[in-house]
């Protein structure tokens, strides 16, 4: 029965002194990697949420002490910060989808050996990781096509990664040739079989360059900073940071009051990072999936 053939069957082979050691010693090491790596982020939940006096004296460790929501209260409670947030939605959204548009199909045309001028653009994506023009060239540029206070402006100067260009059109070029020669004789064009074929089967490369977009644009700020000039247009980074120079510099804070601003000062830059890491943070455990399925992407044999 398939149901029998299936089930693993065991061997009666047991493992060695040696593998059972390598495997608690590597269970350990793992456990103790993973907890260096938690640690830090913990610490800065737990000073979110507590009073300047524990922050100032360093007895805030992994748990809150005199839990304080004074910070979040002045954040949330500016309407400012929600027009901001919102722009950062927004520029997410369209830049990573204008970005992988461009990526995929950039990819997918240098995966074919066959098209011709192939190591002319492969040597013009390549070269633009070695040379740029240069901060006060790039705002002349954005100032002359006339993108600033746009949402250009943040979009199309990121809207290609050459790794991750790179790292597509390398899984592009191991991608099983017969589905699409399959796909053609089926009389599909060339864009159908992108579409309809290899797109659906590249789930767990466009799943982790889809994540890799969206971290770069929701954590971006200085192009907002350097081109844009309407704290209306501003992504929640720049709000933020503005909030952080706010308060070292000792300047007044919209929705706060001096009183707070002792407070403010004392946990701001763990509210900052808290509220710009947990969105990423919600949205990872989505695409997980596609990274565990990504490791059997050099399987297939032809």
């Amino acid at each position: 029965m398939v149901t029998d053939l299936a089930l693993p069957k065991s061997t009666g082979v047991k493992d060695s002194t040696g593998y059972r050691a390598f495997r608690w010693v590597n269970a350990a090491v793992l456990i103790i990697v993973a907890a260096l790596v938690l640690y830090p982020f913990v610490n800065i939940v737990a000073q979110a949420f507590s009073s300047e006096g524990y922050i100032n004296s360093g007895q805030v460790n992994l748990i809150p002490r005199g839990f304080n929501l004074t910070t979040f209260q002045v954040v949330f409670g500016d309407s400012m910060f929600w027009r901001n947030y919102r722009n950062t939605l927004e520029y997410t959204v369209v830049a990573t989808a204008i970005a992988m548009a461009l990526t995929t199909t950039y990819a997918y045309a240098l995966s074919k050996h066959h098209l011709k001028g192939r190591k002319f653009f492969i040597g013009v994506a390549v070269a633009t990781m070695f040379f740029n023009g240069g901060l006060i060239p790039n705002y002349i540029l954005i100032s002359q096509l006339g993108f600033r206070n746009t949402l250009w402006a943040i979009v199309l100067p990121n809207a290609i990664s050459i790794f991750n260009l790179l790292v597509m059109k390398s899984f592009f070029e191991n991608f099983p040739s017969e589905l699409e020669e399959a796909a053609s004789i089926d009389g599909m064009s060339t864009y159908g079989v992108f579409f309809k074929v290899v797109l659906p089967l590249s789930k767990a490369v466009v799943a982790t360059m889809l994540l890799f977009y969206a971290v770069s644009f929701w954590n971006g700020w200085f192009g907002a900073f350097l081109y844009m000039d309407d704290p209306n247009l501003y992504p929640v980074t720049v709000y933020l940071r503005n909030l952080m120079a706010g308060v070292t510099g000792g300047t007044s804070i919209q929705g706060g009051g001096t009183d707070n601003l002792t407070q403010i000062g004392a946990n701001v830059q763990s509210v900052t990072m808290l509220l710009t890491v947990l969105p990423i943070i919600c949205l990872y455990p989505f695409l997980q999936r596609y990274f565990v399925s990504g490791v059997m992407l050099g399987a297939v044999k032809q």
